[in-house]
């Protein structure tokens, strides 16, 4: 599939703009938390080469945390820092520009922590890769913040659906994540604002981000922490446990806490306020597979496609959202697993089992810390016993 042949995107000064194909549908592939270093998993690249033949999307959305940028991995300073990055997003994203498909993307909170900005990112590494949409938002810092506007089919211009990315921001100096950024719902209003002056309407929407909402946990409920599946919360809901709620499919997996900013600064409340939002997409907590519905606003979560971090094995994957032009209040979402594409074996199996065990944040590595603790306290007081 390549680029200037494509029925679903044109290049117009320089700008590329996405359209609705002939037939009426416009397919997104989200792909999140792939983690990646300078050594890149065989399975991540295999995942993603798998993933776009059989999807052929029209649009790539990287929602995040594409690299590992905390710990050692990334060696170099300065400039060579720069080229080790670009180097290793460039062979990470390989599987989408080689096909000449469009992609868009926004930031998690690891990979500004390899010592370059998201801003810096945006404009020196992924703008400088073949077809990468999407301009930052003006006033706002960073990078990643964006609104792709999808046309119609007939090339007549106008706007029948709008994707929203956000940079969701980072991690907080203490613990936890940053409040998401007032300046960015400001922005969104405008933006959807200008949206209904233009087109006479509200333009139908869906938001990718990184983090998610504190409203995650609506779409969830509350049980007792003995029953079985029962998933325990932490920071802004300690001590509480939850499984997946009635609005949630029969197959979604759930099995991590939404790990979401302490703060609320009201964006779910300015993305409900018209009725045109139709579903926000995140990952940044890595097992989880669901789709919920709060106050008519689809919530999802997307497993992590990237097998150099912990994730839940070959249930790894990416998921894709298939738009209709006719019924733009419509649409139909499903995810691909490595499992589906590619099958059950990966190169390096007692590595993925031991990152499917370790714990997903610090709050909950405690429990398995005192767990070891407690472990070891019994086997020096049976030893001191036995002498």
């Amino acid at each position: 599939m390549q680029g200037a042949q494509s029925p679903f995107f044109t290049l117009r000064r320089t700008r590329m703009k996405m359209r609705f194909r002939e037939d009426g549908t416009f397919k997104i592939m989200q792909i999140t938390d792939m983690q990646e270093i300078p050594a890149i998993s065989k399975d991540t690249i295999a995942l993603m080469e798998r993933a776009v033949l059989e999807e052929q999307p029209d649009l790539v959305v990287y929602t995040g945390d594409q690299i590992k940028g905390y710990g050692v991995t990334y060696k170099e300073k300065g400039e060579e820092l720069e080229r080790e990055v670009a180097q290793t997003i460039g062979k990470l994203l390989e599987p989408v520009t080689k096909r000449g498909i469009p992609f868009a993307v926004t930031f998690g909170n690891h990979d500004s922590q390899v010592g370059i900005s998201n801003q810096d990112q945006f404009c020196h590494i992924y703008k400088k890769l073949p077809n990468c949409i999407g301009e930052q938002a003006k006033g706002i810092d960073g990078g990643g913040t964006c609104a792709i506007p999808i046309e119609a089919s007939d090339g007549s211009g106008r706007d029948v659906f709008e994707l929203y990315l956000f940079d969701s921001g980072t991690d907080a100096r203490e613990v936890g994540y940053e409040p998401f950024d007032p300046k960015i719902i400001a922005w969104y209003r405008k933006q959807r604002e200008d949206l209904r002056e233009k087109n006479g309407k509200y333009v139908p929407s869906i938001v990718f981000q990184h983090i998610p909402m504190r409203e995650y946990y609506e779409v969830l409920k509350r049980v007792d922490r003995g029953e079985k599946g029962a998933v325990r919360a932490y920071r802004t809901h300690k001590n509480a446990y939850y499984k997946l709620g009635e609005t949630c499919g029969a197959g979604d997996v759930f099995l991590e806490p939404p790990s979401v900013p302490d703060v609320n600064t009201g964006e779910f409340e300015a993305l409900s306020e018209c009725g045109e939002v139709l579903a926000a997409f995140v990952g940044h907590d890595h097992k989880n597979n669901f789709v919920g519905c709060y106050r008519n606003i689809a919530l999802g979560f997307t497993p992590s496609a990237g097998f150099n971090v912990y994730g839940n094995r070959t249930k790894r994957g990416v998921r894709c959202i298939v738009l209709n032009e006719k019924k733009p209040y419509e649409y139909h979402t499903y995810t691909r697993t490595y499992e589906e594409l590619v099958g059950k074996k990966v190169s390096r199996p007692v590595f993925d089992y031991l990152t499917s065990k370790a714990p997903a944040t610090f709050e909950a590595a405690i429990p398995m810390i005192l767990k070891a603790v407690l472990f070891l306290v019994l086997v020096i007081v049976l030893a001191v016993l036995l002498l």
